[in-house]
């Protein structure tokens, strides 16, 4: 406890009783224990049944399943995590697991946010030289480059949130010795976590956007110069739904992210002796984490509609999961109905490990 500090900026989560403070408690004693809470229990499932789909199902793997696979173990290492924040949420905001532990939960958020930036960024490289550069692909992105591609984004990220663990804070109310887990962003001393929070802000989301938008109108010129690939069921046609799904993950989750959070930050160094103006950016915030939880979730869809043989095995194993459950209706519905298309067919379903 020899790191304890007191921060005045967390005044508001100190006491619990201020009512100039009350929508911030509400979302952070409430709502994000419970949205958390249900994002770990319908987020870890669908990841860990992504990746045994990819140690025990995919017998060839390409570029785009060796990023997707990364990208679910980004998600699945911060899932991980979650139940260390439903317990600091649901005591009060309370943290009693001392600081290391709050360290690598505040560290390894702050990482899984920047590597999921990245490797979806990757995955619309992918896309791009698929489009623009087809013959050449192969050699410019070969799967040994992928791989190499993606031990790069992990020590990329790494680096990058070190300094989180050097700004994390066990903080302690004055009042009644109350112990929070700070956020590097609620400082009250904003020389460090503002220089910070750009510098992410731009290498981590500013240059991905630029380049998932450059690769997204390269494309859409080079399948303009083909007009005879503009089939509805195409490849070329299914290559560019994955790079509008990317840029609408950008924009409805990342985007927002970035921008509430440094305006926490400029709040603070612009009012430094107004706690009462923090509040807004403050709240804003808290429900960007919310909606940002959400993209452990998306991420398996999102996996499943990048690859087709992903895609396949993924439906194939949720059906027969669904089966197992011997009082379900849907379940001796899809068993009929899978039984008719065997004997239609004369095809075998896919049968777990």
């Amino acid at each position: 406890m020899g790191n304890a500090q007191v921060q005045p900026p967390e005044t508001a989560f100190c006491n619990l009783n201020d009512r100039d403070q009350e929508g911030l408690l509400l979302v952070q004693l409430y709502l994000l224990p419970a949205w958390f809470l249900s994002v770990f229990i319908l987020g870890l499932p669908l990841n860990l049944l992504s990746l045994w789909i990819f140690l025990y199902r995919l017998k060839r793997w390409t570029r785009s399943t060796i990023l997707i696979f990364n990208l679910t173990l980004a998600d699945t290492s911060w899932l991980l995590a979650l139940p260390f924040l439903v317990k600091f949420h649901l005591n009060q905001l309370y943290w009693t697991s001392g600081l290391p532990l709050c360290t690598a939960v505040r560290l390894l958020y702050h990482n899984y946010f920047y590597s999921s930036i990245f490797f979806v960024t990757s995955i619309s490289l992918d896309r791009y030289l698929a489009i623009v550069h087809p013959l050449r692909s192969p050699t410019i992105l070969g799967r040994r480059h992928t791989f190499l591609l993606c031990v790069l984004v992990w020590l990329v990220t790494l680096a990058l949130s070190i300094p989180v663990a050097d700004m994390t804070l066990i903080q302690t109310c004055p009042s009644n010795n109350h112990t929070i887990c700070t956020l590097y962003l609620l400082l009250d001393v904003t020389s460090e976590s503002l220089p910070y929070s750009l510098f992410c802000s731009i290498i981590g989301f500013f240059f991905p956007l630029v380049s998932i938008c450059y690769c997204c109108l390269c494309s859409v010129r080079e399948l303009r110069r083909r007009p005879g690939l503009h089939h509805p069921h195409g490849k070329w046609q299914r290559l560019m739904r994955v790079m509008r799904a990317v840029l609408v993950l950008f924009a409805l989750l990342y985007l927002p992210y970035h921008l509430v959070r440094n305006a926490a930050i400029i709040m603070r160094a612009l009012y430094p002796d107004s706690p009462a103006s923090w509040g807004p950016s403050d709240l804003a915030f808290s429900l960007e984490m919310c909606l940002c939880s959400l993209n452990t979730c998306i991420n398996p869809l999102f996996s499943c509609f990048v690859g087709r043989q992903f895609r396949r095995e993924f439906h194939d194993s949720v059906v027969v999961l669904i089966r197992r459950c011997p009082r379900s209706k849907l379940a001796a519905l899809l068993k009929r109905e899978g039984t008719t298309v065997q004997q239609r067919q004369g095809v075998t379903t896919v049968s777990p490990l």
